[in-house]
C-alpha cells in the first residue's frame, strides 16, 4: 500500500434527522480522530447521488478516445472517458471502467466499530487511464454508490478494508495508456443492494453524473 495514501476512515448514515460520522482511526498526519456531526440536508447534498436526467446516451454514443457526454449510462465493463482536474495544477484526459460492484459481509467492517452495525460494504473495483498524456501522478478518483432505484445509498464510507484497498496513480501516470486498478468501498443499509456506481466530478457531471449499472 502506497506511503501517501490516507488511512482515515470514516462512515456516515443518516439517523432520524441526523447522519452519524464514525472516525475509526487517527489522522495519518496528525494521529487525531475527527468524529463530527453533519445534518441530514448535508449528507444529501454530499451523497445523494446521480441526479434524474433526460439524458439516454448509451456507451455506442461515446466511442473510445471521445469524451464521454455527462449522463450517459454505461453497463459495468464499459469505459467512459473523461476531462480530469486534479488539485490546482492537474488537467488531462482518463478513462474509467467500472470493471465490478461486489457486495462484502459487515464483518468486513470490524474497524469501524459498533457503529457499523446494520452497514453491509460494497466494493467498486475501477481501472483508471490515462488517455491524454498528461501529468495526473498521485491523482484519485472518487466514485458513488447507486442503490436500485437510481439515488444515493444514504451510507457515506471512506477508507479502506482488506478486502477492498483503494490506491492512488503513482509517479508514473503521466503518458497516455498508464493504467492503475483502484477499489472504491461504499455502504448500504442491511437488506438494502448497490445495483450501481456514478462518477459526478464537475464539467456538467456534478448535475448529470455518468452511471454505471449491472
Amino acid at each position: 500500500m502506497q506511503s501517501f495514501r490516507h488511512v482515515n476512515r470514516t462512515l456516515v448514515a443518516s439517523v432520524g434527522a441526523l447522519a452519524l460520522l464514525l472516525s475509526a482511526c487517527g489522522d495519518a498526519t496528525t494521529g487525531t480522530a475527527a468524529p463530527a456531526f453533519t445534518t441530514e440536508a448535508t449528507e444529501k447534498t454530499t451523497s445523494s447521488a446521480a441526479p434524474k436526467s433526460s439524458a439516454t446516451t448509451t456507451a455506442e454514443d461515446a466511442p473510445a478516445g471521445d469524451v464521454t457526454a455527462p449522463g450517459t449510462k454505461l453497463k459495468v465493463g464499459e469505459r467512459a472517458v473523461i476531462p480530469f482536474k486534479y488539485g490546482s495544477d492537474k488537467n488531462g484526459t482518463i478513462a474509467i471502467t467500472v470493471t465490478a460492484i461486489e457486495q462484502g459481509a459487515n464483518a468486513d467492517l470490524t474497524a469501524f466499530g459498533e457503529k457499523a452495525k446494520g452497514i453491509t460494504p460494497f466494493y467498486i473495483r475501477v481501472t483508471v487511464e490515462n488517455v491524454g498524456g498528461t501529468d495526473l501522478s498521485y491523482s484519485s478518483l472518487s466514485l458513488r454508490a447507486l442503490g436500485a432505484d437510481g439515488k444515493g445509498t444514504g451510507v457515506i464510507i471512506s477508507g479502506d478494508t482488506k478486502q477492498c484497498e483503494s490506491e492512488t496513480a503513482k509517479k508514473d501516470f503521466t503518458t497516455a495508456g498508464a493504467k492503475y486498478e483502484t477499489c472504491v468501498l461504499q455502504g448500504a443499509r442491511e437488506g438494502a443492494a448497490v445495483a450501481g456506481a456514478s462518477y459526478a466530478n464537475g464539467d456538467g457531471y456534478d448535475k448529470s453524473p455518468i452511471t454505471w449499472s449491472k
